[in-house]
């Protein structure tokens, strides 16, 4: 990996443990404590390096047609933002947050992060030990939740025409949340791969073996366990509780006469009798109904008879339009980059370069 000189003063003793190219001479670099942005010569000045530490308590993004902001929220000590091409910002949020992960120490010595989705309110980062899940504006703040792949005894997939369901059981209870179906096949393939690699299996039904031979040793282990004969009833005797004259409530049942059953009986036959007869004439009426739909003859269409015709496109017009088109691609291009000049000089202009 080639540094720029000024980048190798800035790093000092500190290695990169990755770079992303963002355009131009621009690169970004991550350390182990903080992100690195190189910004080559520009319209006014020299090259320079910015710097922003990984002990942040919050990071945000916002996204704009052309642009991605990055801000580090450092509590009392402030913010950082850096503006970065929208097209970089995948390739640049997953090493700033897996920096800022290890710094927070969420993360151990030696645990790699392998991957970072993005699914609207959910930020999903996997690592090779564990899935951190956040939920929220922010890609990430302290409000996240952890699963061990200590804890979790299984993995499931629930798939849905929309989404996935992702279910991983952890120290007994389930915890799920839905991946778009476009990303649930990367999802998927991503944590059986890490989990399966971390318990060093070759599939999830090995998985499940596992956890399953783990359960019934710590059920074994409870049964042996002995806390000797538990306290005696306070008062109680079981003959007395067994006892018919102890009861507080009668059964209601026993008390109704004979004749409330022989007219609760006869009511129901009635009852029944009356809703066959209404049920046959319904559904006579309801096919009678739809046999008398089947007859009727299809609408008539409406402009037929009416002088007007539907009007088909010609070969010219559809070349004229896809000349417009290309036409109107081509401005919006040269505007893109128009404008892309113009804020980079302001940018500059603002740095006082």
């Amino acid at each position: 990996m080639s540094l720029p000189e000024l980048v190798q003063r800035e790093m000092g003793e500190e290695d990169p443990v990755a770079q992303v190219h963002l355009g131009g001479d621009d690169e970004l670099f991550i350390t182990p404590t903080r992100t690195l942005i190189y910004r080559g010569e520009g319209l006014l000045s020299d090259e320079s390096v910015e710097e922003y530490p990984h002990d942040a308590e919050r990071i945000e993004v916002s996204e704009s047609r052309r642009k991605a902001k990055l801000t580090l929220d450092y509590g009392l000590d402030g913010e950082q933002t850096f503006a970065i091409p929208r097209k970089k910002l995948d390739g640049v949020l997953h090493p700033v947050i897996a920096g800022v992960l290890s710094a927070a120490g969420i993360t151990d010595a030696g645990e790699t992060v392998e991957r970072t989705f993005r699914f609207s309110d959910l930020t999903l980062v996997v690592t090779s030990a564990r899935v951190v899940k956040h939920i929220g504006g922010a890609v990430w703040d302290d409000e996240f939740e952890e699963f061990p792949y200590d804890d979790v005894t299984d993995l499931t997939f629930e798939e849905g025409s929309v989404a996935t369901s992702v279910v991983l059981s952890v120290n007994g209870r389930q915890e799920r949340f839905k991946a778009p179906a476009e990303e649930a096949r990367a999802v998927r393939a991503l944590l059986t791969d890490t989990l399966t690699a971390y318990y060093d299996v070759d599939g999830l039904e090995a998985f499940r073996a596992l956890s399953a031979d783990a359960e019934g040793e710590d059920e074994e282990g409870q049964a042996e366990v002995d806390f000797g004969d538990g306290p005696d009833p306070l008062s109680a005797e079981p003959a007395e509780v067994d006892d018919p004259q102890n009861a507080t409530r009668d059964d209601p049942l026993e008390e109704s006469p004979a004749g409330d059953d022989a007219g609760t009986g006869s009511t129901v036959e009635e009852l029944s009798g009356n809703g066959g007869a209404s049920t046959g004439t319904t559904a006579g009426a309801n096919a009678g109904g739809a046999a008398a739909a089947a007859t009727e003859p299809p609408e008539e269409d409406a402009f037929e008879g009416s002088g007007f015709e539907v009007a088909e496109p010609t070969d010219d017009a559809a070349e004229e339009l896809a000349a417009l088109r290309a036409e109107v691609e081509s401005q919006g291009e040269r505007l893109d980059h128009q404008a892309e000049l113009i804020e980079q000089l302001i940018q500059e202009l603002r740095r006082g370069r």
